[in-house]
């Protein structure tokens, strides 16, 4: 199953158009850890690996029904995480 929703990858999408960033310049690899055995009302939960593919650099966010990724991948970025060092 997907943790990312369809208008969560339009969001973040939309965010590197915003700053400028080619969405071909991004990946984006998940994983579901939710316990398949656990109680369902904790909804889905895992993470998200984001890779700059032209700088290789790579951070990892954690995704689910709470989660703000998509607000820290974005401060991430304005603030030039995703850079060559």
């Amino acid at each position: 199953m997907r943790l990312i929703e369809p208008d969560e990858h339009k969001e973040f999408l939309a965010t590197l158009e915003r700053i400028g960033l080619a969405r071909d310049d991004f990946s984006l690899q998940e994983t579901d850890t939710t316990d398949p055995k656990g109680d369902e009302n904790f909804g889905l939960q895992g993470y998200v690996v984001i890779t700059r593919l032209s700088t290789r650099v790579a951070k990892e966010y954690r995704i689910g029904d709470e989660g703000d990724w998509l607000e820290h991948f974005r401060k991430d970025l304005e603030a030039g995480a995703f850079d060559l060092e």
